[in-house]
């Protein structure tokens, strides 16, 4: 209960203060921001304006390079130029012009900027060039300049077919020629309001007595405008500007100051949705906020509950530099060193068991291997002993020789026993090492079928090799050889007499060796049996086929040695055993 508190405290402390800073935000911004935009760009204008003015007086520019230093003024500020003198005289000529070479080899210049206000899109489809010949309508203002005077176009004739504006009434001025020069303004950079300009000078000139004065001592005036053909409210600032030959002259722009009224309304509206997005904002930030401040100290008391349980699992640090973040240290390196000690004790437990388990499954082959062995070796020892005793009794002087015959048999597949027991102990120590070369298997197989040879005429049976696309093998031939025998041996003795043993050599991304015979097959459930040590199939356990119940668990040995895979299987007439090769 008590960390409820302290985190419910903290989340209304913590909700309230949220709350107070968001509410001055939200309400400076609906009162202030306004005042504070529309100052703040038109101070931003009128000092660039006056910077202007100093250079325009103190520099002399050529007509193009004034025309460009506008033109510079206008992107820059999104505001519109003109230089005027006091009475109204446009001193500069639009920057945005023509200038067409009549017939009589006049030169007129062509405003273009109310024009490109009204017909932009068609006059920039027209695309007009230097050295096309056009025909206007329109209104001449004579000056007494190098031109003719300035032509304010209404209506432009391309061709006889094709035309740009409209003209009504009669028609004041009609002249024709080819464009010497052209300025138009960069299709990004245009802007709507340039035409506009011409209705600002036109509704603001003449200017008033008291206005003149103010001008004639060198003060910046700013006027209101609000333009009635687009409904947009405006600022005009007048800037004087005293030439080096005393002229004075007028900086004449008018700057639109709608766009702050729009996006301020706008903002209006869109706070409401945004303070109530705001609010629930503030309770997830509180909430947040009161979490952090008291997480540490309920993980300190879950890692107490959680050590109180021997559960060492979760513990983590509190990752902060103060005395929480030391103690919680404290308590992990505690926690560490008894999750190390039990999980240690733990380990040694289970190993005692494992070793228990390893020591008793040991002693259960241990007794199995030497009732096995003992099993193998009684009879061969019985049968020698009674064939010896015979002898010392003195049997029949016809007998003695198929006795001596018997007992040396018997020594002999004990001889075999001994031998097979001692390489399946070599085999399993795991000290053999290796000696891998290349070799064919066909090589080795006939090698083998040529010394068992007798064993084959004394069933009647016959061995045929099958090499299909055989390709040599890396493993230790004499160890690999042992393995051939092993299975060709077992084959023979569970082989039906006159009948055929197929060897088969299949290589291609690897090499599989099959030996086939035909005979009484092995239960299906005594597959995974036939591997193990002194197995025989008949459950009598009869040494009538022979073999001392090694061979196949030396050959698995020394297969799993090499790592090649191995199985058996059951055949519609017999048994077959596989072995796969890695090439």
């Amino acid at each position: 209960m008590k960390n409820r508190s302290i985190t419910f405290k903290l989340f209304m402390i913590t909700v309230l203060f949220f709350a107070f800073f968001y509410m001055m935000i939200i309400l400076s911004q609906l009162l202030l921001f306004n005042n504070f935009y529309e100052n703040h760009k038109l101070n931003k204008v009128e000092q660039r304006l006056k910077k202007f003015a100093t250079d325009y007086s103190r520099k002399d520019w050529s007509s193009s390079q004034l025309t460009r230093e506008m033109l510079k003024f206008m992107t820059s500020n999104r505001s519109q130029l003109a230089i005027m003198d006091i009475d109204g005289k446009m001193m500069v000529d639009d920057p945005y012009h023509m200038v067409v070479k009549q017939d009589d080899g006049q030169k007129i210049l062509v405003s273009l900027s109310l024009f490109m206000t009204l017909y932009g899109d068609e006059f920039r489809a027209a695309n007009i060039q230097k050295g096309d010949r056009i025909t206007l309508l329109g209104d001449i203002e004579q000056r007494g300049k190098e031109n003719a005077g300035v032509l304010y176009p209404e209506k432009i004739f391309l061709s006889k077919s094709k035309a740009i504006g409209q003209y009504e009434g009669e028609v004041s001025s009609r002249l024709s020629g080819i464009v010497t020069d052209i300025e138009m303004p960069y299709f990004k950079i245009w802007n709507q309001r340039q035409g506009l300009l011409m209705l600002a000078l036109s509704e603001t000139f003449p200017l008033s007595g008291e206005l003149k004065k103010r001008l004639n001592n060198m003060e910046t005036q700013e006027l209101p405008w609000f333009e009635s053909w687009s409904g947009t409210n405006n600022v005009i600032i007048l800037q004087p500007v005293l030439k080096n030959n005393g002229d004075m002259e007028i900086l004449f722009s008018v700057t639109s100051i709608q766009e702050i009224g729009d996006a301020n309304d706008a903002l209006r509206e869109f706070f409401i949705y945004l303070g109530i997005g705001g609010f629930f904002l503030i309770l997830i930030l509180s909430l947040f906020f009161s979490k952090i401040v008291t997480k540490p100290l309920i993980a300190l008391n879950q890692m107490a509950k959680r050590m109180l349980n021997f559960d060492f699992s979760a513990v983590s640090p509190i990752r902060q530099n103060d005395e929480l973040g030391s103690l919680s240290g404290s308590m992990l390196e505690m926690s560490q060193k008894l999750d190390k000690a039990l999980s240690d004790l733990k380990e040694a437990n289970a190993k005692l068991q494992e070793d228990i388990e390893q020591k008793q499954k040991l002693e259960v082959l241990q007794q199995s291997f030497f009732a096995n062995a003992s099993h193998e070796l009684k009879t061969p020892l019985s049968i020698v002993k009674s064939f010896a005793e015979g002898l010392q009794d003195g049997v029949n002087v016809n007998k003695r020789e198929h006795y001596t015959s018997v007992i040396i048999e018997e020594a002999g597949k004990m001889e075999m026993l001994i031998k097979d027991m001692l390489d399946l102990a070599r085999l399993e120590s795991g000290t053999i090492e290796l000696r891998k070369r290349m070799f064919l298997l066909s090589e080795r197989v006939e090698k083998v079928a040529d010394k068992l040879v007798y064993l084959l005429k004394e069933k009647e049976l016959e061995i045929i090799v099958v090499p299909v696309n055989e390709q040599q093998v890396l493993a230790d031939p004499e160890w690999i050889e042992q393995v051939i025998v092993n299975l060709i041996m077992n084959a023979i003795r569970h082989a039906e007499e006159g009948s055929v043993i197929t060897i088969e050599i299949h290589s291609d991304t690897s090499t599989i060796l099959y030996v086939d015979n035909i005979g009484e097959g092995i239960p299906e459930d005594q597959l995974d049996l036939i591997w193990d040590r002194f197995y025989r199939g008949e459950p009598s356990r009869s040494r009538k086929t022979g073999g001392t119940g090694l061979g196949l668990s030396i050959a698995q040995q020394i297969l799993e040695m090499h790592g090649f895979d191995y199985a058996a299987e059951n055949l519609q007439n017999g048994v077959r055993f596989i072995i796969h090769f890695s090439n």
